[in-house]
This record gives structure tokens, C-alpha cells and sequence, in this order.
């Protein structure tokens, strides 16, 4: 299935139905009185996260949406139905944002949430509502009001606890892998990771953890070389972010320092909160390097970056370090869970 993470579609509410004028005929009845009855209120339009969709593709051609008008009233003061409201199913973690006002409508970060994007219009008076001591036959009635319409972006951010970051080629798809059952592309050239990747990474019987994936940021991503930035919006509800560094020879700048800066650089003018997000420092491919010689460039760089955080150096390929790695991650994220509300990410 194609990944779709952006998406511009327009809503439309349903119009309320309109009053009707009536008068009650019937033999021998011949002040029957007005009888018109209420049109009936427009169905509204709502978005439902959906935990059975990942991808917003189901909206990439169709684009508009419309819920029902409600019935005209009637005679004999027969109120019109109220029409129907759209439901439109959207995966867990989508953003609405009204493009017209940049107004932020909702989040819809739980399975079964659900946000109105467009208000039905009310229903039109009937004529019978008019009746009075001084007007006991009027002919007067009100029609029902215009549905909202809006045009809508929705965007899906994952919900992730722990997000990867790194240059291309630093080894992140090969990580994932390693630790759960997501099955990104690994290839010896970069930007082998063209969409985000979710694996669920178990640690214990009842101990897990989601995992985010992202195409390798380069220099000038926030000035939108590469693809990194495009989707570093699916890290900004992540808890902890694990910077993967290529400290071999053969990586592609071979530089790891370098590397380190390009990506904390490019990761602060994206943005400043995803800046100062918790972050570990990950050096990899350790077994293209001699015994000793790993250990010996991992002290080196820490140094020079003068990091302050934790450092866990891996091998995903041979499985090493990789234990350590998870069960850090997980007392980690069980802290930050008792420290923080209920309402994560």
C-alpha cells in the first residue's frame, strides 16, 4: 500500500431543511390554522480515528465530501428528517488544520476519536411557530441555514515512543529491523528509506515499545534538500530520539563528528522543541573497524562533541549491544510513563 501522510480535501456540511407555510384543510374545519412544520437540521461532518488505517491514501483522489441536507418541513406539522452525518475514517495520530485560517482543529491521537470538521445547518421554522393572539395566520417562515464548508489538510503523525534519526546510510532501517518485525529496504546506497517505518520492539512479556523510522536527513534538508524533513514531523510525539552515527571509514562523509553537527543543526531549524527532545547517541557499524579501533573513535567522538547523554554503541548485523540498548530504552520510557499524564506523546 502507497504511504500517505498529507492529504487536502474539502467538507461540506448538510443545509437545514425549510420551514414550511402551511394551513390545515379539512371539511367542516374551516379555521384550520397554519400548520407548517420544521425543516429538519443538516447532517455535519466528522473525522473518526480509525486503528485499522496507517495511510491517509484513501484521500489522495477523493477530495471532496459532502453530509446530507435535512427535509423541508411539511403540512399537518410534519418536522422534515435531519439529514445524515459523514463519518470519515482517518488513521490514529492525523492533525486537522483549516487551510483558509491556519486554525488547528484537532488531534485525533487515540483509536475512536472523533472531531467535527464541519457543523450542519440548523433547521428553517415552519409557519405553525408563528401562530400568535395577534397573527393567527401567518405566512411567514424561516428557511434553514447553510452548512459549514471548509477545506481541510490532514496530516498523520505517527505515534511513536522512540524515533530514529541519522544521515543516510547510518544504519537505522538496519536497527529496526534487527529489534522488531519491520521490514524496511537496506541497500548499500542511501535514501534506501523513501516513507516512515513503524516495528514494535519487544523487551519482555508484557514490555514493548514503538519504533519510528525516517529517511537519513542531509545538509540543507531544512531548506528541503533530501527527504528527511518531509517526514520529520512523524518524530515530533516521540519520547526519546536515538541519533545513529556511521563511525566507520567507509561511511559516506567519513566524518562522524561532522555528521553529528549536520544533523543537530538541520534538526533546529526544523524545529526547537524537536531540537531539545531527549536524544542518544548511537554509533554504529563498529565490525567494519578493528578490535579496539571502535571503542577508541566512539571515546573520541563523544569527546569532541563533549555529549552529555547516554552513548550505546552497536552492531546491529551481528546483534551486539543491541540488548543493552533496548532494556535502557524501556526503563527509559517506564520512568518517563510514571512522570508524566496519561496522555502521551
Amino acid at each position: 500500500m502507497r504511504f500517505v501522510d498529507e492529504v487536502m480535501i474539502k467538507v461540506r456540511a448538510g443545509n437545514g431543511g425549510n420551514g414550511c407555510v402551511g394551513f390545515r384543510r379539512e371539511k367542516f374545519i374551516p379555521l384550520g390554522g397554519p400548520d407548517g412544520g420544521d425543516g429538519g437540521d443538516g447532517g455535519s461532518v466528522y473525522l473518526r480515528a480509525d486503528p485499522d488505517m496507517n495511510t491517509l491514501v484513501d484521500y489522495r483522489y477523493s477530495r471532496q465530501f459532502q453530509a446530507r441536507r435535512g427535509q423541508d418541513g411539511m403540512g399537518a406539522n410534519r418536522t422534515g428528517r435531519s439529514g445524515e452525518d459523514l463519518i470519515l475514517p482517518v488513521p490514529v495520530g492525523t492533525l486537522a488544520t483549516d487551510v483558509d485560517t491556519g486554525e488547528t482543529i484537532g488531534d485525533l491521537v487515540k483509536a475512536e476519536d472523533t472531531l467535527l470538521v464541519a457543523q450542519g445547518g440548523f433547521h428553517g421554522i415552519g409557519n405553525a411557530r408563528y401562530k400568535s393572539s395577534t397573527n393567527r395566520a401567518p405566512r411567514q417562515s424561516k428557511p434553514g441555514t447553510p452548512g459549514e464548508e471548509r477545506n481541510l489538510r490532514l496530516e498523520l503523525q505517527l505515534l511513536a515512543d522512540v524515533g530514529l534519526l541519522g544521515m543516510p546510510n547510518a544504519g537505522k532501517s538496519t536497527l529496526i529491523r534487527a529489534v522488531s518485525a519491520a521490514r524496511p529496504k537496506v541497500a548499500d546506497y542511501p535514501f534506501t528509506t523513501l516513507h516512515p517505518n513503524l516495528g514494535v520492539v519487544r523487551v519482555g512479556p508484557l514490555q514493548s515499545f514503538v519504533m519510528a523510522d525516517i529517511p537519513g536527513l542531509i545538509e540543507g534538508a531544512a531548506e528541503g534538500a533530501g527527504l528527511g524533513t518531509w517526514f520529520l514531523k512523524h518524530l515530533s510525539r516521540t519520547r526519546l530520539l536515538l541519533h545513529l552515527v556511521d563511525i566507520s571509514p567507509y561511511s559516506d562523509s567519513g566524518d562522524p563528528l561532522a555528521d553529528v553537527s549536520t544533523i543537530a543543526r538541520e534538526l533546529a531549524r526544523h524545529s526547537e522543541t524537536l531540537a531539545r527532545r531527549e536524544r542518544w547517541l548511537v554509533p554504529t557499524k563498529l565490525d567494519l573497524l578493528p578490535s579496539g579501533e571502535g571503542e577508541a573513535r566512539v571515546r573520541a567522538l563523544v569527546a569532541a562533541l563533549d555529549w552529555q547523554g547516554p552513548v550505546f554503541p552497536i552492531t546491529a548485523l551481528q546483534n551486539e549491544g543491541l540488548t543493552a540498548l533496548k532494556q535502557a530504552l524501556i526503563q527509559a520510557l517506564e520512568t518517563a510513563g510514571q512522570a508524566e499524564p496519561a496522555e502521551s506523546h
